[in-house]
C-alpha cells in the first residue's frame, strides 16, 4: 500500500537513528516500528504484573478528605462570588 505520511520531527529523527543502527530503508523501519508497536512484538504472552507492596499504617487520617475538599473548594466559590469574578 502506497501513502503519505506526515512525522513529526521527533519521530522523523527516531526513524533516522533506526536507519543508520539497523542500516535499513525508510520503508523497513517504518514497518518494523509499526509492527513492534502495533503488532505487540517484544511483549511475550504474560499479561502485565504489578507487584503490590505493604505501605504500612497511613501517617494522616483521609476520612474525611473529600469532605473537607469540598468545603475547601466551596469557600472558594464564595469568595470569588463575593468578589464578584
Amino acid at each position: 500500500m502506497r501513502t503519505t505520511v506526515t512525522l513529526d520531527p521527533d519521530t522523523r529523527l527516531l526513524v533516522e537513528r533506526a536507519m543508520r543502527e539497523r542500516g535499513l530503508t525508510f520503508k523497513e523501519t517504518v514497518n518494523a516500528a509499526i509492527r513492534s508497536g502495533l503488532g505487540g512484538a517484544g511483549r511475550g504472552d504474560r499479561p502485565a504484573a504489578t507487584i503490590a507492596r505493604d505501605m504500612g499504617v497511613p501517617r494522616v487520617d483521609l476520612t474525611r478528605a473529600l469532605q473537607i475538599a469540598g468545603e475547601l473548594e466551596d469557600e472558594e466559590i464564595l469568595r470569588k462570588l463575593a468578589e464578584g469574578r
